[in-house]
């Protein structure tokens, strides 16, 4: 049997389900520890301001991935579509096509991040230790930049054909290296050199480089019926346009989504490096709960394009449930955790240049507990209309939810005054600091989780044609 019957063919849901999910739970935990080791160091053994700049470099290389976003989504949902109907060849083309358009891209977007590094950290209006610090990390990683997005690109094409495995093992490859080096060039353990806040830049960049070459070296080899070949890698702009048909929309909303979110983050530095510092420990945190959502996110999203390619509409809707109650009861129950254990959380980053900053983290996780089961709705049923190619609603509530609640709100309930752009008018605000964005981030998870259940309940994303 082979790797699309265990999907199509299974009996149940569940198996293929969890055989999906899994692995992604424990590669996202993998990834999470990297963060988190790269955080408690930076807590441990610098200063506040590179704390807060640690947190920012997090969101600058979620962004620049998110550019690709536009031909990962693509990719996945035809290959996707393509192995529940069994036209394998078809699939194995869309992979050579994507790793194509996605080297043509990188040598835009490589080169102008390598002449502007400073000016793109200037953006996040750090105050200026924070923001040397940023552009110094910055410029360590841009060179190993494309093999991070060959990583990206070559699994979710890996993805699509049901093939968690492969991403499973390069991270766990991926992140033992990262560990290891962050911690001994940050601490000067052993024969190596201690070289503090630039220690854990070239950890970074190192795993970067180990785990695009495992992805592509998978390709090259041939996996799940998927194989590079330079015959098949001449760009095909019917395929490609293909491809960003279905990817566009999806990229622009994960684009639209870490734009706005840099903008959110952007009010958070406002107020300074200890609500900077404190609003990334929160954030680091609150991705633990992630995992879950992000897992059976996946998982739905493969095994909605398997079954709607293969003609099964309905196990594909009956998989997205499954997946939201999977993910959405493990959610909900970091939420009560992290209620209840907020404070014995947060001082595990404590350090003792950095405490101040990490307390601050405590209520932020409070709040944020209160959207899990949200939260659990948007990340999977999202993933599920991603990999029926309905890539256009979750646009749309995106951008209302970023645009109309979370932004505005968090402006009025963090500041104590909003001065309005080209006129006279101040509007007095609530003056809530960083809580304030928090509560406003929550409202908008709510309103996009009532959004993305109703297109789901609305069932339109069963027609359409990829």
């Amino acid at each position: 049997m082979d790797a699309v019957a265990n999907i199509v063919n299974s009996k149940t849901n569940m198996r293929p389900m969890l055989r999906l999910a899994l692995p992604v739970v424990i590669e996202q935990l993998m990834i999470m520890m990297v963060t988190w080791t790269d955080h408690y160091l930076t807590a441990q053994h610098l200063e506040t301001p590179h704390l807060a700049a640690i947190n920012l470099m997090a969101y600058v290389l979620w962004v620049l991935p998110s550019i690709f976003a536009a031909i990962g989504v693509g990719a996945t949902a035809l290959v996707s579509r393509f192995f529940g109907a069994g036209e394998y060849n078809k699939a194995k083309y869309v992979t050579n096509q994507a790793i194509t358009l996605a080297l043509i891209l990188l040598t835009v977007i490589t080169t102008v991040a390598w002449m502007y590094p400073r000016e793109l950290i200037d953006i996040m209006q750090l105050p200026p230790a924070a923001t040397d610090a940023g552009a110094q990390y910055f410029k360590i990683i841009i060179p190993v930049f494309p093999f991070a997005i060959m990583h990206m690109i070559g699994n979710a094409c890996l993805r699509g054909a049901g093939d968690i495995m492969s991403g499973f093992v390069t991270m766990l490859i991926v992140n033992i290296i990262n560990v290891l080096c962050s911690l001994c060039l940050v601490t000067g353990w052993g024969p190596f050199p201690e070289l503090g806040w630039e220690g854990i830049a070239i950890g970074t960049a190192i795993g970067y480089a180990v785990g695009g070459s495992i992805i592509i070296a998978y390709l090259i080899r041939g996996r799940f019926h998927l194989k590079l070949h330079l015959s098949k890698m001449k760009p095909d702009f019917k395929m490609i346009s293909r491809i960003l048909k279905i990817g566009i929309p999806g990229g622009i909303d994960m684009l639209t989504v870490v734009s706005f979110q840099m903008w959110f983050l952007a009010i958070v530095n406002s107020m300074g490096d200890v609500a900077a510092a404190a609003h990334g420990t929160a954030i680091r945190i609150e991705a633990l709960a992630y995992l879950p959502g992000h897992a059976f996110s996946v998982a739905a999203t493969t095994m909605v394009g398997q079954f709607l390619g293969a003609g099964m509409p309905g196990r594909a809707s009956r998989s997205t449930w499954l997946a939201c109650l999977w993910g959405g009861s493990v959610m909900s129950l970091a939420g009560l955790i992290f209620f209840f254990s907020a404070d014995a959380i947060t001082g595990i980053f404590a350090g003792e240049k950095t405490a101040e900053a990490v307390g601050m983290a405590a209520p932020l996780i409070r709040i944020v507990s209160i959207s899990m089961p949200s939260l659990a709705i948007v990340i999977v049923m999202t993933g599920a209309l991603r990999g029926a190619g309905d890539t256009i609603f979750p646009l749309l509530f995106s951008f209302v939810g970023l645009l109309f609640v979370r932004i505005p709100l968090a402006y009025y309930l963090c500041w104590d005054q909003i001065s309005l752009p080209f006129s006279d008018i101040v509007i007095e605000g609530y003056g809530m600091g960083v809580q304030g964005a928090w509560y406003a981030m929550v409202a908008d998870i709510v309103l996009r989780s009532l959004m993305v259940l109703g297109r789901f309940q609305q069932g339109g994303w069963k027609h359409i044609k990829v």
